[in-house]
């Protein structure tokens, strides 16, 4: 509402008529496509980017048990380089989400310069619908699996070591980046966007 109020403020100043952001309006269809596309595919690269970072520190934690004499038998006075795992966790975090923030600010831009203002409204309303069901399935759905996973090791279905734990830290592999990256990053998504619309509003 605040980038079409701004255009449409915009267009008036200069004697232009408003937007025509009705679905009559190919290219608001075709913006709304466009938007619904991209939360799916920033929620795929933030899975992806856990993954990653989490054989980062797999193949970091092999090493140091075999390079750190007695740190896998346990000894007494024998500690793990605790400061390198941190930084390969701060490091991954950093990196691995610079593509999809840059897809959140480019993508605007692009559909508001090539398509045109009107695409971009759709693009925005796409997102945003899509952004907060996914982020709704993802909380909810990376919540259960944790929980299941947690009610499971007290005890219940065979309890620890059971089939039943096996799946369920299985599902819990999906459900941590699910409720924890992935979801939350469906909001950022949105905000940016919309910032940057708002911010390229006067030039379209």
């Amino acid at each position: 509402a605040a980038y079409n109020s701004a255009v449409t403020q915009n267009l008036i100043q200069k004697g232009l008529p408003p937007l025509d952001i009705t679905i009559l309006n190919p290219m608001v269809v075709i913006g709304l496509l466009l938007g619904a596309i991209l939360p799916f595919t920033v929620g795929a690269m933030t899975m992806t980017s856990v993954g990653k970072a989490a054989f980062e520190m797999i193949n970091e934690i092999r090493r140091q048990f075999r390079e750190i004499p007695g740190l896998l038998d346990g000894k007494e006075g024998v500690k793990p380089d605790a400061a390198r795992c941190v930084d390969i966790s701060t490091q991954a975090a950093l990196k691995q989400m610079i593509a999809p923030g840059l897809l959140a600010v480019i993508s605007p831009v692009l559909i508001g310069f090539i398509l045109g203002p009107a695409a971009l409204c759709g693009m925005l309303a796409g997102a945003t619908i899509t952004g907060v069901m996914l982020a709704l399935m993802m909380a909810n759905g990376g919540g259960a699996w944790d929980n299941a996973k947690k009610w499971i090791e007290e005890g219940n279905l065979g309890g620890k070591g059971s089939d039943a734990h096996h799946a369920a830290v299985v599902g819990d592999t999906v459900g941590d980046p699910f409720k924890d990256t992935s979801g939350p990053s469906m909001n950022i998504l949105i905000k940016l966007m919309s910032v940057v619309s708002l911010v390229i509003a006067p030039l379209l």
